[in-house]
């Protein structure tokens, strides 16, 4: 199985080069320190896997992974990281990544190199629990990305469950005047006319 390894951190690609070389099952073909590396080194070799960490300098794994596969669409990348964050595992996930491992596991990377070579998709175990769940939230709407806060989104919480003006002021200690404030900036954000197509609006991405 040849591979390709992109770390940042020498001892970690050099440990890990040393570990899957001794198994005698792989060879490793070139060991990069970024995201600017991975998709150089993929286009060069082509490996059969490409072994990448997530957060680098200058560009990530995520970043890398996502240029590899539009231009490579069958690539094998296995994630590697020390952050079992839910927002790295949604996007690997999405940017049809074939792994997502702690680096903590480095008895699990061996077997999850060659699950992934059979075609397999793997993740650790602490990450599998997670999955479910993660996949069910993403159905819902993120209004993150229209920049609504959290106190934003509780004003549109109480407009939708049909609180007047003075009610959403008393509900969260405001007075009507920033209430009012606060609704406009939110109309403006979803591009809505007023209150009712905002409890509307949340209703329907709910």
């Amino acid at each position: 199985m040849n591979i390709v390894i992109v770390d940042d951190d020498f001892l970690v690609t050099a440990a890990l080069k040393t570990i899957l070389e001794a198994s005698k099952r792989v060879t490793v073909l070139g060991t990069g320190t970024d995201g600017t590396d991975a998709v150089k080194l993929y286009r060069q070799f082509q490996p059969d896997i490409l072994l990448t960490d997530i957060q680098m300098k200058t560009k990530s794994g995520l970043e890398a992974t996502e240029e590899i596969r539009k231009d490579f669409p069958d690539a094998k990348i296995l994630l590697l990281t020390t952050f079992s964050d839910d927002e790295y595992i949604v996007k690997a996930l999405k940017l049809g990544a074939k792994g997502y491992l702690l680096k903590q596991d480095y008895e699990g990377i061996l077997p999850a190199l060659e699950a992934v070579a059979s075609g397999q998709t793997v993740f650790g175990t602490e990450i599998i629990s997670k999955i479910p769940e993660l996949i069910h939230n993403q159905n819902k709407f993120d209004y993150t990305a229209y920049d609504i806060s959290q106190k934003e989104l509780g004003i549109i919480r109480l407009v939708a469950d049909g609180y007047s003006n003075k009610e959403i002021a008393s509900e969260l200690f405001l007075s009507e005047g920033t209430v009012r404030n606060y609704l406009s900036t939110i109309l403006e954000k979803l591009n809505l006319r007023d209150r009712t197509q905002l409890a509307v609006f949340y209703y329907q991405h709910r």
